[in-house]
């Protein structure tokens, strides 16, 4: 079958090319955004993208010889699933492969955050060993609110436990068995705003909770706590969240996914296109804007991205090409 596989790398394509080897395959760097690109794959049975890729009914459209998507990702938000299972493709993603790798790195931006190793680094690199306005604070006994309970909500308050946290937590559906092993407290979510030193996102994104931390939500926090978001950028009103911050609600914010991330690589594109709307362009210069606040910390959606992580990853997304050409697609989705 022919294949395309978007955002890939050396490695992942020569990983690609030796455990498929029947197919074939044609890789990309870039991700796949438009139906102008897509029109030049006509020929793709199946395609894989990653978040970057926006595969909207467009781009379905241009795909007349589409027989199954296999994301390699657990979300499939930048999937128009709908569209794809009105035709009878199959969308299979990655269930599982960065649990604890997305909860290791939540709590990278924790420590950097309670410590300010940020603005340590930032300092001694200017040669200032000054210890001025770098106390930290010690995670020993605060509250920790985990806002989403699946594997990765799951880890993150099993590793609070081993720092001595409190653990709240958040999600539609509750188990006392889980809450009980991993020493977690069920809450409403105001009261778990209003409780916590530390509140950190690991829903996904659904209509439901696009825009969730949102300035109402954002107004219940406790006064002087810190956001973490490693789950979705939309989660999160970053307008609504500069106000938070300017206004003292919230001390600071560890950020590796934002709303309208992509604008930071394509940027420039962006600000030179004549038909960029209002609101692209508004969503660029707030993004931008926050790289020059020493409030927050921000990385570039990388928290998934571990050596074992993206093994596993790969592993799962060649099992769910070959389960599907054996007549059995695994790990489907519905939109």
């Amino acid at each position: 079958m022919s294949i395309y596989f978007f955002e890939t790398d050396q490695q992942q394509q020569t990983y690609l090319t030796e455990r498929l080897p029947d197919e074939t395959l044609n890789f990309c760097s870039e991700p796949l955004k438009t139906a102008a690109q897509a029109r030049d794959m006509f020929d793709a049975e199946i395609i894989s993208p990653f978040v970057h890729s926006h595969v909207s009914a467009d781009v379905l459209d241009a795909l007349p010889s589409l027989k199954m998507i296999a994301t390699r990702s657990t979300g499939f938000d930048h999937i128009n699933a709908p569209c794809a299972e009105s035709r009878g493709i199959p969308v299979c993603n990655v269930p599982t492969y960065g649990e604890n790798t997305v909860a290791e790195h939540t709590f990278a931006l924790i420590l950097a955050l309670s410590r300010n190793l940020h603005k340590a680094y930032m300092q001694t690199s200017a040669g200032n060993f000054s210890l001025t306005g770098l106390q930290g604070f010690d995670l020993q006994g605060k509250i920790l609110g985990v806002v989403g309970l699946g594997g990765v909500g799951r880890y993150v308050a099993q590793i609070a436990r081993g720092f001595g946290m409190i653990v709240l937590a958040c999600d539609p559906v509750e188990d006392s068995e889980k809450a009980e092993r991993f020493g977690y407290t069920y809450t409403t979510l105001p009261d778990l705003l209003g409780r916590s030193d530390i509140v950190t996102l690991h829903a996904p994104l659904t209509s439901e909770t696009r825009g969730m931390i949102g300035s109402e939500n954002l107004s219940l926090f406790k006064r002087g706590a810190f956001l973490i978001n490693t789950a979705r950028g939309e989660l999160v009103d970053t307008e609504a969240l500069v106000r938070a911050l300017d206004d003292g609600i919230l001390r600071g914010a560890g950020l590796d996914v934002i709303a309208g991330e992509e604008v930071f690589s394509e940027e420039r594109q962006l600000l030179l296109n004549p038909n960029a709307t209002a609101g692209s362009l508004k969503t660029a210069l707030t993004n931008l804007s926050l790289l020059r606040r020493p409030d927050l910390i921000i990385t570039p959606h990388i928290a998934f991205d571990s050596l074992e992580a993206i093994e596993r990853l790969m592993i799962t997304t060649v099992a769910n090409i070959q389960a599907f050409r054996r007549g059995s697609p695994q790990n489907v989705v519905h939109g």
